[in-house]
C-alpha cells in the first residue's frame, strides 16, 4: 500500500487452486481464502491495519525449478477496509487510491529465487495509481500440494514486503 508519509508493510496470504499441467502447475488465487493486508504507521504513534477484501490472480509454480515461477496478482482497491468508514472513504478518494480512476493494483513477478528451505525472494513490480515500482517480497512456502475437501489440489504461501 502506498503511503505518502512513510513505509507500509504489505502481506499476502494466498491459497491457490490447481489446474492440470504437464510439469509446472498453474494455480488460481482463491479469493475466498486469500487476503492482502497492510500496516501503516500513523502520526508516529499508532499503527493502522487494514486489508483488501478481493484479490485475484494466477501462479505458475514448478517445485523443481522455482526460478521459473510466474506470479500475477490483482487487488481490488475499492475493497480497502480499515474498520473505520470515514478513513476507508478517504483512502478510496483521490488523495490515496483514487479507485474511480484506478480500481485495481497489480503485482507481477520478474525474478524468483530460493532463499532457504521453504523460502523464496520474489522480485516484481507493484502498480498502484498507474505508477509502477519495484518491490521484493519474502515468501514462506509454497506448502506441499494437498487435496481439498472439494477434490481440488491446493497449495498455500504467504508473502511480506515493504512499500514506500
Amino acid at each position: 500500500m502506498a503511503n505518502r508519509n512513510g513505509l507500509a508493510a504489505l502481506g499476502l496470504a494466498a491459497a491457490m487452486l490447481a489446474a492440470p499441467a504437464a510439469r509446472a502447475a498453474d494455480f488460481e488465487v482463491d479469493s475466498s481464502h486469500s487476503q492482502v493486508q497492510f500496516a501503516v504507521k500513523h502520526l508516529a504513534v499508532s499503527t493502522v491495519k487494514g486489508e483488501f477484501g478481493k484479490v485475484t490472480g494466477k501462479v505458475v509454480w514448478d517445485e523443481k525449478k522455482p526460478a521459473d515461477t510466474v506470479i500475477e496478482v490483482t487487488i481490488d482497491t475499492s475493497t480497502v477496509n480499515t474498520r473505520e468508514a470515514a478513513r476507508d472513504g478517504h483512502l478510496k478518494g483521490a488523495d490515496f487510491f483514487d479507485v474511480q480512476k484506478f480500481p485495481t493494483a497489480t503485482f507481477k513477478s520478474k525474478k524468483v529465487e530460493a532463499a532457504g528451505k521453504g523460502q523464496l525472494k520474489v522480485h516484481g513490480e507493484l502498480t498502484l495509481r498507474g505508477v509502477t515500482r519495484p518491490v521484493v517480497l519474502d515468501v514462506t512456502g509454497p506448502s506441499p500440494e494437498i487435496k481439498s475437501p472439494f477434490g481440488t489440489t491446493v497449495i498455500a504461501a504467504s508473502a511480506t514486503g515493504k512499500v514506500n
